[in-house]
């Protein structure tokens, strides 16, 4: 027979019990728009792990479709009328479409949002909408996740553009690292040059065609590498 000093009460909904797992989530605030997982169903909603004790309800009301446990989705976190954090799947009720205090070059964080026809849109500093057209996302990207950016181009209508790759100089130099580390792992010969398709140097580097022409043309100056009639090659006393 089982001692009463043993019985417990039931877990309140959203509440971890003693001794259940610990999140392994990353820990999120209110006011952040994060990817989360899951963990619970019930009557009132879902509950999300936000890498607090007390996992995070998204209500009925604040759903999109019915998640199921396990499953992860992107929600922005808020506080209600009581300042209780609850989260919200209707991203467009609390993210703008025109920026403000963003200018060209800001270096700015972002959390992957959808794929459209012109390349990803993205949710700029937890506040604005931006776009990442397909030719300056350098690598593949899924959502939810959050990478470092920069902005492209503040739009006439206050829309942002955005690239992965920071502006002017410290672009050339970024892309040039990449050159030269595809380099060391091919044996020191790329066959890239002047003359490939665009979709060839995006494939093997990430980067537009352009720049990489600039970037090479960088590495040449500093000595860095050779130009021959097919390809690159790496100089060998700079390995």
């Amino acid at each position: 027979m089982t001692d009463s000093r043993d019985r417990r009460p039931p877990p309140s909904p959203g509440s971890r019990p003693a001794g259940a797992r610990s999140s392994r989530a990353p820990r999120a605030s209110i006011g952040d728009v994060a990817y989360l997982e899951v963990v619970t169903v019930n009557d009132t909603g879902a509950f999300l792990d936000w890498g607090h004790p007390r996992d995070l309800l998204l209500p009925f009301g604040e759903q999109r479709f019915r998640p199921s446990v396990g499953k992860r989705v992107l929600v922005i976190i808020y506080a209600d009328q009581q300042g209780r954090p609850v989260a919200s799947q209707k991203l467009e009720r609390f993210i703008a479409d025109e920026a403000s205090g963003l200018a060209a070059g800001d270096e700015v964080s972002l959390v992957i949002a959808d794929q459209t026809d012109l390349g990803v849109k993205a949710v700029v500093n937890h506040r604005f909408w931006g776009l990442l057209y397909r030719d300056d996302a350098n690598r593949p990207l899924r959502r939810g996740q959050r990478v470092s950016g920069y902005v492209k181009r503040l739009r006439d209508d206050g829309r942002l553009d955005l690239s992965l790759l920071p502006p002017g100089a410290a672009r050339l130099d970024l892309v040039g690292e990449q050159v030269l580390k595809a380099l060391r792992e091919s044996g020191g010969y790329l066959p890239l040059g002047d003359k490939s398709d665009a979709a060839e140097i995006k494939a093997r580097l990430g980067v537009s065609k352009n720049a990489f022409k600039q970037a090479i043309g960088r590495l040449y100056k500093r000595q860095l590498i050779t130009l021959e009639p097919d390809g690159i090659r790496m100089v060998p006393s700079k390995k």
